[in-house]
């Protein structure tokens, strides 16, 4: 089948129409169209043109003049999505068990590709450290618990990871980032093994984290990972992984045994 010019001219201006939808979304308080321009390096006519589509989609709004936000409803659509979605109802309450017990930050991700995605984010409501995830975010996921659980369930073998990241040496976050292929698949072959897997301060300085599965039910369309991300100094990394098996029952059971 032959592509049309008319339709190919379509696609191309849908994708300008995203391009905006994305870059409003990093400018909370808002953007103007000059700005608009210059960084997706369009003209201010063509930019102007997708505002004009997302905002008769209610998708973007104008809340002065040429200065741009998101509009209400992309947030209608997106909470009405996230909170519909299965793993969202069943993850939520044992994120909130796990960080009221453990005093700490609770995530559940998910892998897409060399990245971890956060579905989900739990702050101790004692008042847990304020870590740089946010939901919808992402990480490398060779440098987070999560994202090392995951991958020693969907990579088999060292090649098939050297696909995933290339044959180069991984960026080091933090003195301890794992630094080479090699280094990381002996990780995931150790993580695979005890079924549970460590950020020894890797992603940030000061921070580690243990993950151990979520998987759901049969017929759900994803499964992912949930850590507990906390202070170094506060909960040291041998305490989180002696509550492995604590965390596991309150993931599958809701118990929630004393420390």
């Amino acid at each position: 089948m032959t592509v049309t010019d008319e339709e190919e001219a379509r696609v191309v201006g849908s994708d300008r129409v995203l391009a905006v939808l994305i870059e409003l979304a990093e400018h909370p308080t808002g953007v103007a169209l000059d700005e608009l321009s210059q960084r997706l390096k369009s003209s201010k006519s063509t930019v102007h043109r997708a505002l004009t589509s997302l905002r008769r989609a209610r998708l973007a709004a104008q809340v002065s003049r040429g200065v741009y936000v998101l509009g209400d409803e992309f947030f209608r659509l997106a909470f009405q999505n996230y909170e519909a979605r299965p793993e969202g109802m069943l993850i939520r309450p044992i994120l909130e068990r796990l960080a009221e017990r453990y005093g700490e930050t609770v995530h559940y991700a998910v892998l897409e590709g060399p990245e971890v995605v956060y579905r989900a984010k739990v702050d101790s409501p004692r008042g847990a450290v304020r870590l740089t995830s946010s939901v919808g975010g992402r990480n490398p996921a060779y440098r987070t618990a999560v994202g090392k659980l995951l991958l020693s369930h969907q990579i088999s073998s060292e090649s098939e990871l050297r696909a995933l990241y290339g044959g180069g040496p991984l960026e080091r976050r933090t003195p301890n980032t794992i630094g080479s292929i090699p280094e990381l698949w002996a990780e995931l072959v150790q993580t695979r093994e005890r079924g549970y897997a460590i950020d020894d301060q890797e992603n940030e300085a000061g921070v580690n984290c243990v993950a151990v599965p979520a998987a759901f039910e049969a017929g759900f369309a994803t499964a992912g990972a949930i850590s507990i991300s906390a202070l170094a100094f506060r909960t040291p990394l041998d305490l989180l992984v002696r509550e492995v098996p604590n965390i596991i029952d309150m993931i599958t059971h809701g118990t929630s045994p004393d420390l």
